[in-house]
């Protein structure tokens, strides 16, 4: 019998090396390799054509019972989930550490329970008096909800079959469960996969919603394999930074809504608050005009956010290295927009400091953002405050055209119910009569005659 080959596979993307070495080839972190049994190699001569179980077709539209979601009790939460948590559903939320997971995980399942649904948390990391410590301080604990510190998957699995399935599962968090099927310590490839695969199977078949915490890497991706967010119906982002106050709740992959959908939350000493309107939370504290700030209406999913975009310009002296830093946004969208005002509009930014920052740790991905960037960016240069009550939004091109985006009506929609009256956009876009009043704009040069001229 030939000797099975030795593996090695990488502890933060799965892949596999044939030999151990310290640094993976594939995602170039170090030490992460760990030997695991190889799989079992099935020989040509199994066939697999026959002796197994018929399997039961039906047509596609087939009468079925018609999913109810439940609502978590947090309107925010529900959103970001596309209405609620769909039975027999599992979701995965990932997150830095300490930014309130297991907070809104735990309100979430104090207001089901409160609600006349049954709910279990299972804390793999905690103990229960932990749990019950924060529980308290949020003022949940006469909450009814089944509370349990373990890591064996094969105990907590014995423990719900025997018992009435709850209306909510969450297990805080899949890297700490552990499969005595597989061997490896917890965290691992094998383990994660393994443990994840067989709590899914549980709530898929007993109708239960399952929702899962996931570690993240340094940078910010759920750590493990990558077939774990394949598994899951649901994957959510619990983003934000910890020296700031909102927290946002992302929607990456929802196959039961609309994914970009987010959630916006304020940490206050009881817990996580939701925010109805984020825009009055990312606008708060402009009170005089600022030379160099500049009001996008971002789009996220379905809702319309407003956010402030700062643009600092510092004047060098000859010869020094000017630097480039942007917090909230693409750094590489930056040196394209630099360059596009440099060779269409004649503005030099060669021999100055760029500081650009997304006003309360705000992270923009929208690609509309360009044309308020840029704004931003003119009137840092020519120390010239631009209109308060004005919205910039449009992408700009490498050849200096502002091209028209999407939703437009919305973002016009919502920058006049927040007592904004002017908006500056593409020149194609018609605005309707409750709306911000439209100025259009074709190319860059328009933009920048517009804010020397005092727009």
């Amino acid at each position: 019998m030939a000797k099975p080959k030795r593996r090695h596979i990488c502890q933060a993307c799965g892949s596999v090396a044939t030999r151990w070495q310290g640094q993976c080839a594939d995602c170039g972190e170090w030490n992460t390799l760990a030997e695991e049994a190889p799989a079992t190699v099935f020989s040509i001569k199994h066939d697999l054509s026959s002796g197994g179980r018929p399997i039961a077709f039906e047509a596609l539209d087939a009468p079925g019972q018609v999913l109810q979601r439940r609502s978590t009790g947090l309107a925010e939460f529900d959103r970001a989930l596309g209405g609620g948590l769909v039975p027999g559903s599992a979701v995965l939320m990932g997150g830095d550490p300490g930014i309130g997971k297991s907070t809104l995980l735990l309100q979430a399942a104090a207001r089901i329970a409160q609600g006349g649904g049954s709910a279990v948390y299972i804390s793999g990391e905690e103990a229960a008096g932990q749990v019950r410590l924060r529980a308290d301080r949020l003022g949940l604990a006469g909450a009814p909800i089944a509370l349990a510190a373990a890591t064996s998957v094969r105990d907590i699995l014995t423990t719900l079959s025997g018992m009435a399935p709850p209306a909510l599962l969450v297990i805080d968090s899949i890297q700490t469960m552990h499969s005595d099927q597989i061997e490896g310590a917890p965290g691992t490839v094998s383990q994660v996969r393994a443990s994840a695969f067989e709590l899914i199977r549980y709530a898929k078949e007993n109708g239960v919603a399952l929702v899962l915490v996931g570690h993240v890497t340094k940078d910010g991706s759920i750590a493990g394999p990558r077939v774990l967010e394949h598994m899951v119906d649901v994957v959510m982002s619990f983003e934000g930074e910890r020296s700031h106050q909102y927290r946002i709740l992302r929607s990456i992959k929802n196959r039961f809504g609309p994914v970009d959908e987010i959630g916006v939350f304020a940490m206050e000493g009881a817990g996580l608050a939701e925010v109805g309107n984020p825009s009055l939370l990312f606008l708060s504290g402009r009170d005089q005009p600022v030379a160099g700030s500049a009001v996008f209406p971002a789009i996220e999913g379905t809702r319309p956010v407003l956010v402030e975009i700062q643009a600092l310009i510092v004047r060098l002296a000859s010869g020094a290295t000017p630097r480039r830093a942007v917090v909230g946004w693409d750094s590489g969208r930056l040196a394209m927009l630099l360059a596009v005002l440099e060779a269409r509009c004649g503005l030099n930014f060669s021999t100055a400091e760029v500081y650009l920052n997304v006003a309360g740790g705000y992270r923009l991905a929208d690609p509309a953002a360009d044309l308020a960037v840029a704004a931003a960016l003119v009137s840092a240069l020519a120390d010239k405050p631009l209109g308060a009550d004005a919205v910039w939004f449009g992408e700009v091109s490498l050849a200096g055209e502002i091209r028209n985006v999407a939703h437009a009506g919305v973002r016009l929609r919502e920058a006049a119910k927040l007592g904004f009256r002017n908006a500056y956009g593409p020149g194609d876009v018609t605005a309707k009569s409750d709306e911000a009043r439209l100025y259009g704009l074709t190319m860059l040069p328009n933009l920048v005659d517009r804010i020397m001229g005092g727009a």
